[in-house]
């Protein structure tokens, strides 16, 4: 027998933001601060949302762990998240592992990181948005 849960999803960028979760998946689930190590969120060329890029040694990655989503809610954003990211589980900072989406395309990345204050001011409101219209077009008739 399967379980209906999915495991921890560490999250680096936009949905690190309690508005885009919402969103997304009409909740907020739980949420934990956490960190991975040898990682780092990329501003990405022309978007307001990063990719989450092999790092120095050393380095880490701040973000946040979503716990006690359902699969669906998992198929869900990965549905949203797309082709360019890839799943995979990573070891937290601390021990533990969640699974994080991975930016596919390397190349196409800028040398700085992403700035979630900057995208909080300038994007945030729009984003949200955009999300909840996604939303509704993929899983019409849902409450918001």
């Amino acid at each position: 027998m399967t379980s209906d849960v999915a495991g921890a999803l560490f999250v680096y960028g936009t949905l690190r933001f309690d508005m885009v979760v919402d969103a997304l998946l009409g909740r907020v689930p739980t949420i934990t601060p956490a960190a991975v190590g040898g990682w780092r969120a990329a501003a990405l060329p022309g978007r307001s949302y990063p990719g989450l890029v092999p790092a120095r040694p050393g380095d880490v990655c701040s973000g946040r762990c979503l716990s006690g989503l359902t699969r669906i809610e998992r198929e869900l954003l990965d549905l949203f998240e797309g082709d360019p990211y890839e799943a995979r589980e990573l070891t937290l900072v601390g021990g533990g592992s969640a699974v994080a989406y991975l930016w596919r395309d390397v190349t196409d990345v800028r040398t700085s990181d992403w700035d979630p204050d900057r995208f909080a001011a300038e994007h945030l409101a729009g984003f949200v948005r955009r999300c909840r219209l996604w939303r509704d077009q993929v899983v019409p008739g849902t409450p918001r």
